[in-house]
């Protein structure tokens, strides 16, 4: 790789990202390598001085030197370090293709971290290091949502109309084991959610654009990344942020690979050409309301 080509600053976001995936501190990381906690954060702002301590810092993180140079696929086995890595390139972007189930988080209303808490919760075996990584994920979802006031790209989510009607059915559960009063609680607050989105459609001044398919989608959730027509990242997730969320067991994945984002983005424009937007989605979401 030629030193020229490199950028520094987003392997500082790597590294910053891949740090709290590994749940450590900048202490941590300083004590390790047997430098300053503030020149952690120097390297987390891409002052990269030596290629050594990139190799070190890899091996501490439980990654490789590729994967922080941006010439591998990025790993993330936790949700906390990923949705960091996704805030990162979320400031970065103009556009942005997303397919999540139900919908993005994004588009979620200002209420739904507080149920998303209550939903970890109900789901969780309240391991201190769970907790930690249920805390730590919060967080980080609470920064996305902020920064978004500031730089609100355009989203154009794909939604499945299987995943809202389960949403809806279900409701914003963790787990099946809950009285029937809170069940019933649960599945208004979904229906807040579904209704929140139809507001977001309707306002003109939003830079949302969505799509609702009868189709079947893929089980795997991805969102890819533009800025200005170029093609930035792909992000390929196992957490969940709808009904039974997960935001610790799975391994998530980034990669700027053209190839794979080709194939994605004609995936997603094949659905998109073939769903119903606008006025005919407000319509088939409020008739999927009325059915539940």
């Amino acid at each position: 790789m030629n030193p020229s080509s490199i950028d520094y600053l987003v392997i500082g976001q790597r590294l910053r990202a891949y740090r709290i995936a590994a749940s450590l501190r900048a202490e941590d990381v300083a004590e390790n390598l047997k430098i300053s906690r503030a020149a952690v954060y120097r390297l987390e702002k891409g002052e990269i001085v030596k290629i050594e301590t990139l190799d070190r810092l890899a091996a501490l993180l439980g990654t490789s030197l590729t994967s922080l140079l941006g010439v591998d696929v990025e790993y993330y086995s936790s949700g906390d370090g990923f949705f960091e890595r996704m805030r990162q390139l979320e400031e970065q972007s103009s556009d942005i293709y997303s397919h999540f189930d139900p919908f993005s988080f994004l588009l979620t209303s200002p209420d739904y971290l507080t149920h998303l808490r209550s939903m970890l919760y109900e789901s969780a075996n309240h391991s201190t290091k769970e907790i930690e990584k249920i805390e730590s994920a919060l967080a980080i979802l609470q920064e996305r949502k902020s920064h978004l006031t500031a730089h609100f790209p355009k989203v154009i989510n794909l939604v499945g109309l299987q995943q809202i009607e389960r949403f809806l059915h279900l409701g914003l559960v963790g787990s099946l084991n809950i009285p029937p009063s809170t069940k019933m609680q649960r599945t208004l607050l979904a229906r807040k959610e579904v209704e929140h989105l139809i507001h977001l459609i309707e306002d003109q001044r939003s830079s949302l654009q969505l799509a609702i398919t009868p189709e079947v989608v893929p089980s795997s959730t991805f969102q890819i990344f533009y800025q200005h027509d170029k093609p930035l990242s792909l992000g390929l997730s196992p957490f969940r942020l709808g009904e039974f969320p997960n935001v610790t067991t799975g391994i998530a994945s980034i990669t700027s690979s053209q190839e794979a984002i080709t194939r994605y983005r004609h995936l997603f424009d094949r659905l998109w050409q073939t769903s119903v937007k606008a006025g005919q989605a407000i319509d088939l979401l409020r008739k999927t309301l009325e059915r539940y």
